[in-house]
């Protein structure tokens, strides 16, 4: 008997393709939801125009990704539902806090850069598994929108780490060295006043002497 109510306590959902499909398209609609309040956002904390236009495109893409799953699960009878996507949520929190923490310019653009990757990676994988789903089940709609935008984002990627290498990591460094010859240069004044100030003593403890 108490082995019978512990096979019913364990037992799981064992979901079929079209209901795995419905919960990958759920999740990514709600991960394009939450960056959808973000992106702006991030828009007016960066420094780089160039970035700032990425950011403005891919909050286009995602609003029109969102349209295209709403119109895929109505035609599939489903709704995106209310789940939170955890881990959209986690990667999207990070990328936030850097917000908070680091002054606007070229350091908070690079550490803004890897954090939208980091997403923009996770969105692709999402993507990818969902296309593969819709495509063993016939929704042509779903494996469509899933190209274009697996397509969007390994091209905003790229465009991403282009920007970040040739025109954002260089500004950074620059601004360290900047920095580096800047406390130099204070550490060079102050010991100049230090054997300045020295020099006056013992000059006049001489003429002290020589009375």
């Amino acid at each position: 008997m108490a082995s019978s109510r512990k096979s019913s306590r364990t037992r799981k959902d064992s979901p079929d393709g079209n209901e795995l499909l419905v919960l990958e398209l759920q999740e990514i609609h709600n991960a394009e939801s939450q960056l959808s309040r973000v992106v702006p956002k991030l828009m007016k904390a960066v420094e780089s125009e160039e970035l700032r236009e990425c950011l403005e495109e891919r909050l286009s893409q995602g609003e029109r990704l969102t349209k295209e799953i709403e119109s895929a699960l109505e035609q599939m009878d489903e709704s995106p539902g209310r789940k939170k996507n955890a881990a959209a949520e986690g990667l999207i929190n990070d990328t936030r806090e850097h917000v908070q923490e680091i002054e606007s310019g070229p350091a908070l653009d690079a550490v803004l850069i890897s954090g939208i990757q980091k997403t923009e990676h996770y969105c692709i994988a999402a993507w990818g598994t969902a296309r593969s789903l819709g495509e063993s089940a016939g929704e042509k709609e779903v494996v469509k929108s899933m190209e274009r935008a697996l397509k969007e984002g390994r091209q905003m990627d790229e465009a991403l780490t282009k920007l970040a290498e040739e025109t954002i990591n260089p500004q950074v460094f620059a601004e360290e060295s900047q920095d580096e010859e800047s406390d130099e240069g204070t550490d060079e004044e102050g010991g100049s006043a230090r054997s300045s100030g020295r020099g006056g003593k013992q000059q006049r403890q001489e003429q002290r002497t020589s009375r």
